[in-house]
């Protein structure tokens, strides 16, 4: 009997220990359900599954069942700053988007961009009782859509030599946009700008002398690449032919014109000046014959009144001087000739002057710019050089002592135009 009670007194203890895990049990149960049960009758208004961040790919769907700690009957829904699509059904608060890719092809949505979106749960009874929350959306493409280089302009333009070629060089962004840009010219052109970035402008001015002899068509064609890369050096090239066609050269041609035109007002001076020389000396000429005929006819008429006179000495003295009045014309001649040659090339000279004149006043340059100026400095060139076959063996005087004004004065004198007037017959 004494052995077998530390055996029961070991088995008692057992049981109640096991009694009393039991009871702990239960009770922390009881404990927990009450708490939850209280929790859900004092807590505040709140969306209990509202995700803040969610991402959607291009052509998929959302449905999404937003839901609140409270009873959703008396509650409507609301979105503010939505993207095109989103929707929200008011009476029971689910969220449906359609990503259709025509929004994106159109521009109303892009990729990677964060679209916050604001959302609100009001109790139509109680204007107090309500949240106002966010979230952020994006829609993301595994499709890569390549970037591409487009100039602002067609692919093929004309231009003349020294016109002004002007475009900028845009880019169309795809996945990844282009970096960098590089510019390469098929033939070797001097002058251009470099684009190197997307909206940079090309300019490029084509030289005069770019078109050669050789090239037919009198055209030179210029192929201006344009080699866009994105960070993994993802290529793509767009070209630009330019058609250039050969052209004036106004500046020159202007310049020449002005030497031609300078050239015939020298000539022009001189002619006048050699024409002032002839004059004077057919003004000598004709004063000395007119003192020769003067005299002989003084001579004549002497020697016929002394010829009725009655002294004898008087009478033979009277028979010599009509002899003398004679033989003063073939001295005449010799002395003073008559110069017709002087009077033909001082008309010649004068006429040819006019002429010149003429031709300068008819062939000046009209407008800022005068496209038939290259038909005038010919017409200029040729008159000028018929002239000068025309007056070929006429002295011309190089040196002159007059002023341009005093040679302009004497050739426009009202004298010299009466002698020199052209007579109708």
């Amino acid at each position: 009997m004494i052995s077998m009670r530390p055996a029961i007194t070991f088995l008692f203890c057992i049981f109640c220990f096991i009694n009393q895990q039991a009871f702990s049990q239960d009770t922390t149960e009881t404990v927990s359900y009450d708490t939850t049960h209280i929790y859900h009758i004092d807590s505040a208004l709140r969306i209990i599954n509202l995700n803040p961040f969610i991402t959607l790919h291009v052509d998929s769907s959302l449905t999404y069942q937003l839901n609140i700690n409270k009873n959703p009957t008396n509650y409507f829904w609301f979105l503010k700053n939505s993207p095109v699509g989103l929707k929200i059904d008011k009476d029971n608060g689910r969220l449906s988007f359609n990503a259709q890719k025509s929004f994106f092809l159109s521009g109303k949505l892009k990729y990677d961009v964060n679209y916050k979106v604001q959302l609100g749960v009001q109790n139509m009874s109680d204007p107090t009782d309500r949240v106002d929350t966010s979230f952020t959306i994006v829609f993301y493409n595994l499709e890569i859509v390549p970037s591409k280089v487009k100039p602002a302009i067609s692919s093929t333009i004309f231009a003349d030599e020294g016109e002004l070629i002007s475009f900028k060089v845009l880019c169309e962004t795809g996945s990844f946009p282009i970096q960098e840009v590089l510019t390469l010219p098929n033939s070797p052109i001097q002058n251009y700008t470099q684009v190197q970035e997307c909206g940079q402008t090309f300019s490029w001015t084509p030289p005069y002398d770019l078109v050669k002899e050789s090239d037919s068509g009198k055209v030179k064609i210029v192929n201006i690449l344009f080699v866009g890369s994105t960070k993994f050096q993802v290529k793509d090239t767009a070209t630009v032919k330019i058609i250039v066609r050969e052209a004036l050269n106004y500046p020159l041609a202007k310049e020449e014109y002005a030497q031609v035109v300078k050239n015939i007002e020298r000539y022009v001076l001189q002619l006048k000046y050699t024409f002032l020389q002839l004059d004077k000396k057919l003004k000598r000429t004709k004063g000395a014959r007119t003192t020769f005929d003067l005299t002989a006819a003084t001579t004549s008429l002497t020697g016929t009144i002394l010829g009725t006179s009655s002294s004898q000495e008087a009478q033979r003295t009277g028979k010599i001087l009509p002899s003398v009045g004679l033989a003063m014309v073939p001295i005449k001649e010799a002395s003073v000739p008559n110069k017709a040659v002087d009077q033909n090339q001082a008309s010649s000279i004068r006429a040819s002057i006019k002429r010149l004149e003429y031709i300068i006043r008819d062939n000046m340059l009209l407008g800022e710019k005068d496209w038939d100026i290259n038909r005038k400095i010919t017409k200029l060139k040729d008159e000028l050089k018929q002239i000068q076959i025309q007056l070929i063996d006429v002295p011309i005087e190089i040196t002159n002592e007059f002023t341009e004004e005093e040679l302009n004065r004497y050739f426009n004198s009202p004298k010299v135009n009466k002698k020199y007037r052209l007579k109708t017959s």
